[in-house]
């Protein structure tokens, strides 16, 4: 009986650490997919916002204006300190931009955003906006520096600047592929790939680099959990429901939009499938078919996710229509 109560209070100990190791990976998942949307350069953004804007934009979204004057009221005689190396500034008044790490800050600088480029803003996928990162599309090099100038003027007027540095170019049609767009007179940036929200799309129309950088996410995934998935003490189901939890998502980030090839698939669960022989402390030597690892981690075929990932998305796009 003592030994048994023994392996009752190890195996809770190991399903407590298993947990803890979960949600730190998670965690730090969710941070770096924070960092990879660029909200450093949303931060900047968010100083800028003129404060008169702020309420203009609001009573035009049609905020009742007892709501304008309590967020009137929230920034009233703000004010702030700057910490450096050799202590603390004196305070001083803030009275422009949003605050930074307010809960509201997004909402409020999305309604700046979808008021000052109701103008110019056309449906998609001709036109994406997320915070702020814009995509325009046309059809003609003609129709884009049109368009691109249009937005600037919108933004411009209203105390916002557009970014020349960061503004990039991409052409799709190789019977366009000479001349340049120009922004204000100066040459934007012409790039043969560009990522947004995560995900990298290719002048070519190919998928093969984000298919790499999905891999790569992946094993940066498997090895923020590789003390659980490798510990011989923990069962293979287990591991199997971390992998799931952690890696697969990863992996799968974006691939419902992604037409997949058969050699771009089967690179995806060749790597998975090594995934899994490590947590499982197994080698193609030992000669274990890829069925029996899969049952054994109770861990589908990539593939098969894939194409469910792919047929929810499209659920959920007809259902929006």
């Amino acid at each position: 009986m003592d030994r048994t109560e023994e392996n009752r209070q190890e195996y809770k100990e190991l399903q407590r650490r298993v947990k803890r190791e979960v949600s730190k990976a998670k965690q730090k998942a969710y941070d770096e997919l924070y960092t990879r949307l660029d909200t450093r350069d949303l931060e900047k953004v968010y100083d800028r916002v003129p404060r008169e804007e702020l309420w203009y934009c609001m009573r035009k979204s049609g905020v009742a204006e007892k709501y304008v004057r309590v967020v009137q009221d929230m920034y009233e005689r703000s004010r702030t300190v700057v910490r450096c190396a050799v202590g603390q500034t004196e305070e001083f008044k803030v009275e422009v931009g949003l605050h930074q790490g307010s809960a509201l800050s997004p909402f409020l600088f999305a309604m700046v955003m979808d008021q000052l480029s109701e103008e110019v803003r056309q449906e998609p996928p001709w036109t994406m906006m997320f915070a702020d990162d814009i995509v325009i599309c046309s059809e003609s090099r003609e129709q884009v520096e049109q368009n691109l100038e249009r937005l600037r003027f919108a933004l411009e007027r209203r105390g916002m600047k557009v970014s020349h540095s960061k503004t990039e170019y991409m052409c799709v049609n190789e019977r366009e592929g000479s001349g340049t767009v120009r922004l204000q007179g100066e040459e934007v940036k012409k790039v043969q790939e560009l990522k947004y929200l995560g995900s990298t799309v290719q002048s070519n129309g190919e998928c093969g680099k984000e298919v790499k950088k999905r891999v790569q996410a992946g094993w940066n995934g498997w090895r923020k959990v590789s003390g659980v998935l490798c510990d011989r003490k923990i069962s293979a189901i287990i591991k199997g429901k971390v992998y799931r939890t952690v890696v697969r998502p990863a992996m799968l980030y974006g691939l419902e939009t992604v037409s997949l090839r058969k050699r771009q698939e089967s690179e995806l669960e060749v790597a998975e499938l090594k995934m899994l022989r490590f947590s499982l402390g197994v080698t193609r030597l030992d000669r274990i078919r890829n069925e029996y690892i899969r049952g054994t981690a109770h861990v589908g075929r990539l593939g098969d996710k894939v194409r469910e990932t792919r047929l929810r998305w499209f659920g959920h796009v007809q259902r929006r229509e």
